[in-house]
């Protein structure tokens, strides 16, 4: 047997026997509606029904303190452990944790300031822990084979040297990151510079984080697992089922990061109003951006500004999804508009300034694809950690142009270290809420991406590109990246 099937079924074990193994789960997943489209390999029988939507207030998670601080360094503590959660009213749900938090807790750092996390492995199964957006060199990284055993320990280091960005943390262990991630090991890193806090943004209580996933629950209360979209019909928002959140008659900073391992989600404001986009993926964008929806592919993450102001107190909209959307899937979460307050902040006409962009000395064609099977394919092959798949020289900027093969499947593009600028989907320029600082990009059914990357960076070494659909990931859809000096 196996390593990786063996730790699939200690997983199982330990999560309360609701894994389904087969094979390394690679049932197939189609973009067709909730309920209708392919039916899956495996069925899934005994599901709880999806909560009631607005029943339960939206929680905001913990941020994490530091166990020291010194003159350069925060010191953390995050241990990846099991816990037992309430998920749906009155069930109790097993699930796989930092800090024993689902999701796991708010780490606050600053650009240039260094942040260590110690980790100690709790779990049945190795796991590695990737900072998502993260400047950072290969050894801290979080590569899918450096993997903390079980009871092992070790020490993340973090320099941050980029700018202000809304990241994410989440488990990388190849074969068992879609599983491990879907059982709750995840949690948002907020990193600030001179240049956000010189701006009058919201702040403290009105500046928020918004995880939105989807699960599949048994009636038991345990995760229901398997590599297909169509059982994941109950939403959450930072760990809770379809919340509702209090606001105040002001503006509010909403970071919102799509941590699904498959859905897409076109998000849009009940009534149709408007709300300001301030930034992308890896930053501010060079200015704000009005508009009334935001698409978001998993892993991507944008911060909206949206202003409460304008509703009569007693008033309630709700976030919703326009993306293969079933009823269940539709609403996302409700704004509760209760006080009115005073409110100082704005939002300047001039963000950020990004980086200059110099001349590509090279393209190079990425194709994505997956056969019946659910196997996952980088440019025709499934990812070797023995293999290298592309080689870059440090310094160099290129063009790389990325395509979805298949026909109903989405897909999309993430590349460890280093941003991006978004050229044209199918030759169409982006729109201004995608042509900042970005690491994923959307691919559709069929689309072609043309993105800008730059190479220089304080790092060389190993790296890795990917489907950040996760389960795609872990089928198979990822390559290695050399960056040669």
């Amino acid at each position: 047997m196996s390593t990786s099937r063996r730790e699939l079924l200690k997983l199982a074990v330990a999560t309360g026997g609701a894994l389904t193994v087969s094979g390394l789960l690679v049932h197939r997943t189609s973009v067709a509606s909730d309920g209708g489209g392919q039916v899956p390999a495996a069925a899934a029988v005994g599901l709880a029904p999806v909560a009631a939507p607005f029943q339960v207030a939206m929680p905001v998670p913990p941020v994490l303190r530091p166990q020291w601080i010194s003159g350069t360094t925060d010191y953390y503590s995050l241990p990846v452990k099991p816990a037992s959660v309430e998920i749906l009213p009155g069930l109790s749900t097993p699930v796989l944790t930092y800090g024993g938090i689902f999701p796991g807790p708010t780490i606050k750092a600053r650009s240039r300031r260094r942040t260590v996390v110690s980790q100690r492995n709790e779990t049945p199964s190795g796991t590695s822990m990737h900072l998502h957006g993260a400047v950072t060199d290969p050894e801290n990284d979080g590569g899918p084979m450096d993997l903390i055993a079980t009871g092992g320990e070790r020490k993340y280091t973090y320099l941050n040297p980029q700018v202000a960005a809304t990241l994410w943390y989440h488990d990388h262990a190849h074969h068992l990151e879609a599983e491990h991630v879907y059982r709750g090991m995840a949690g948002v890193y907020q990193l600030t510079d001179a240049n956000e806090e010189s701006l009058p943004l919201p702040r403290g209580a009105y500046d928020v984080p918004i995880v939105i996933r989807d699960i599949a629950l048994n009636e038991d209360g345990s995760l229901f697992f398997s590599h297909d979209f169509f059982t994941r019909k109950q939403i959450l928002v930072n760990g809770k089922p379809q919340p509702y959140f209090k606001v105040d008659a002001r503006k509010y900073r909403l970071r919102v990061i799509n941590g699904s391992n498959l859905r897409p989600l076109d998000l849009k404001l009940s009534d149709g109003g408007e709300f300001v986009q301030i930034a992308s993926d890896r930053g501010l964008l060079p200015a704000p951006y009005t508009t009334t929806r935001l698409p978001l592919s998993p892993g991507e993450r944008a911060d909206i500004i949206v202003d409460f102001s304008r509703y009569a107190l007693g008033t309630s909209v709700v976030l919703e999804n326009t993306m293969l959307a079933s009823p269940s899937t539709k609403e996302i979460m409700r704004f509760d508009v209760v006080r009115k307050v005073a409110d100082f902040s704005s939002v300047p006409a001039r963000l950020a300034e990004l980086p200059a962009t110099e001349e590509p000395v090279n393209t190079r064609t990425f194709a994505m694809s997956m056969d019946a099977a659910g196997t996952g394919f980088m440019n025709g092959k499934v990812w070797d950690a023995n293999r290298v798949d592309t080689t870059v020289r440090w310094g160099d900027t290129e063009i790389w142009e990325i395509k979805n093969l298949d026909a109903q499947i989405p897909h999309n593009f993430h590349i460890h270290l280093v941003d991006f600028r978004v050229l044209d989907i199918n030759g169409v320029p982006p729109v201004p809420g995608e042509a900042g600082l970005k690491d994923t990009v959307r691919v559709m059914p069929g689309q072609t991406v043309r993105i800008l990357v730059s190479f220089k960076t304080p790092y060389a070494g190993r790296y890795y590109y990917h489907c950040h659909l996760i389960d795609h990931s872990a089928m198979g859809m990822m390559a290695n990246l050399d960056i040669v000096r």
